[in-house]
């Protein structure tokens, strides 16, 4: 795990995986044993679950450094555009088709 970050309506997380593991069982795991964790610790009122979607993303390795800093800014970034902006322009950015 190189950064976390959670507020109330999101998470983000930057952590290796196995080569083998898909994004999709990487947040799976960690869903899986966080809401374990806060619902052993009664960390919340009433039990803790996550959403049943979310995204993931790959990186390079190069991009670790600044993947790591806009994380741990998420505070300030949220001041600027809110987590729904920032999601929608994700997608859009992501999910767009490669150009030949």
């Amino acid at each position: 795990m190189y950064a976390i970050y959670a507020n109330p309506e999101h998470v983000h997380f930057l952590a290796s995986r196995l080569p083998y593991m898909s994004e999709n069982e990487m947040a799976n795991l960690v869903a899986d044993a966080s809401e374990i964790f806060i619902n052993k610790n009664n960390l919340c009122i009433g039990r803790f679950s996550w959403q049943k979607s979310c995204s993931a993303f790959s990186i390079s390795k190069g991009d670790i450094d600044r993947i790591y800093k806009y994380i741990l800014n998420q505070p300030e970034h949220h001041k600027k555009k809110t987590f729904a902006q920032e999601y929608d322009e994700l997608l859009n950015f992501y999910q767009k088709p490669l150009k030949k």
